[in-house]
Order: structure tokens, then C-alpha cells, then sequence
């Protein structure tokens, strides 16, 4: 179902996903250009979700997907902002929060969300983030190393990235986050099993973010499915 949120910046769409009580995960896709490799992916974890009797909500983050919101003008602040926003739309009690299921740089965005616990996939540190980006930036060949984009008068700096014109400040304030910690709520950390840092699980699957199209694991989604529904009713014991 589509459904949409309010935030201080405007309105955002989200889907939403199986019954309308019981546990709750709210799924954040990564920033910018893995947010389009990772979405069909990210349907389909929710709906396996649904399946096994956990709702879900995948909301669109400012300046993303189909966000009317002008990524130009997005701060990593009000980014995190709709994100608590869509969390309290939900309307749930102190005593019922939803648990937070983010990928890659989305686990960069659930800060303020009031939240049951968090379970990561492949989470990404906004200093590895902007690394990639830069990587990205320069082996362009329509902007060539160090370019920056053409600049609209009266605007931040802005840094074009894979047809993304993202504001400097947004990369600089990335720079110091991290992705995991949050603390003393619930944490599970799930990684792909050739992944170097740690995790409370390693599961076999595709790194669909490196991918040049968007694609999809339909198997590697029910794997996680299971293992945020397992996760979920340990937490709720």
C-alpha cells in the first residue's frame, strides 16, 4: 500500500507492507546512487517480511528515489529529521516502537527515530561513503577528476556524482558518522560472508550496491527476512 508521511521539509511517500499490528521494521534504503540498486531488493525483503507475519515500511528518504524534496538543499540533519518523522506517522506507543532495518549508508539516517532496536545489512560508515563517491567522482569521464559541476547562483557548493548534484556540506557532514552504535538499545549486524569487518552473522549473497543496474537476490532477501524475524521475536521475549 502507498502511504505518505510529513515532515518539516514537506511530504514523502512510503509502502507499506503486511498486517497492521504485531512487530514493526521501518527498512531505510542507502543515500543516493545505491538507494536505485538497492530498492527492488529492499521491496522484496518487505515483502518476505509480510509473509512471515512482520509488517514494514519503506519510506523515501528528501532528495531520493522519488522525493520531491531538491537533494540540493538536503542536510544529513533533516534527512535524519523525515526519518523520525515517518517513524512517529506510524503512531506508535513508547511501549510498541518500531525496530529499525536499515542498508548500507541507510543505517546513517535512523539516529532520531525513535526505535526498539536496529538491525543492519552491510552497514556503511559516511567516511567509507564519501570515499566511494570520491572514487566515483573521479574516474567520471563527463566531469574529469576534481570537476565539480556547474554551479546555480545563489547555491551551496555542489559536487555531481553519478548524476547527482549533492551539496558539499551534506559529504563533509557525512565524513565523521558512524553507522553502528546506538546506545544501549538492541543491535544485530549482518554482513556478506567475504566482508573483512565484523558481525554478529555472515550470510552468502550478492553485493547488489557494486552492481552498474539495479538488481535483485530474492534468496538472499528471504535469508534476511528470517533472520530479522528471528531477531525481532528474541528482542520481544
Amino acid at each position: 500500500m502507498i502511504d505518505q508521511y510529513v515532515w518539516r521539509g514537506g511530504k514523502e511517500l512510503m509502502l507499506r507492507f503486511g498486517p497492521s499490528e504485531g512487530p514493526l521494521a521501518i527498512v531505510t534504503l542507502p543515500l543516493f546512487e545505491e538507494a536505485n540498486r538497492l530498492r527492488a531488493f529492499a521491496v522484496t525483503l518487505c515483502r518476505a517480511l509480510a509473509d512471515a507475519g512482520v509488517a514494514s515500511v519503506l519510506p523515501d528518504v528528501p532528495g531520493q528515489g522519488e522525493s520531491l524534496t531538491d537533494l540540493r538543499s538536503c542536510t544529513l540533519a533533516n534527512m535524519r529529521s523525515a526519518m523520525a518523522a515517518a517513524g512517529a506517522a506510524l503512531g506508535r506507543s513508547d511501549r510498541n516502537l518500531p525496530y529499525s532495518v536499515a542498508l548500507r549508508s541507510g543505517a546513517l539516517l535512523d539516529q532520531d527515530l525513535a526505535k526498539a532496536g536496529r538491525w543492519l545489512f552491510a552497514p556503511q560508515s559516511g567516511d567509507n561513503l564519501v570515499q566511494v563517491l570520491d572514487r566515483i567522482r573521479r574516474t567520471s569521464d563527463r566531469l574529469g577528476p576534481g570537476a565539480s559541476g556547474k554551479q546555480d547562483v545563489g547555491t551551496p557548493p555542489l559536487v555531481e556524482i553519478a548524476g547527482n548534484r549533492i551539496p558539499a556540506r551534506l559529504l563533509e557532514s557525512l565524513r565523521a558518522e558512524r553507522a553502528d552504535g546506538d546506545g544501549d538499545l538492541p543491535q544485530r549486524i549482518v554482513r556478506l560472508s567475504h566482508a573483512f569487518q565484523p558481525a554478529d552473522q555472515m550470510v552468502e549473497g550478492s553485493a547488489l550496491w557494486r552492481r552498474a543496474e539495479p538488481g535483485n537476490d530474492p534468496t538472499l532477501a528471504a535469508l534476511l527476512a528470517s533472520d530479522i524475524v528471528a531477531w525481532i521475536a528474541a528482542c520481544e521475549r
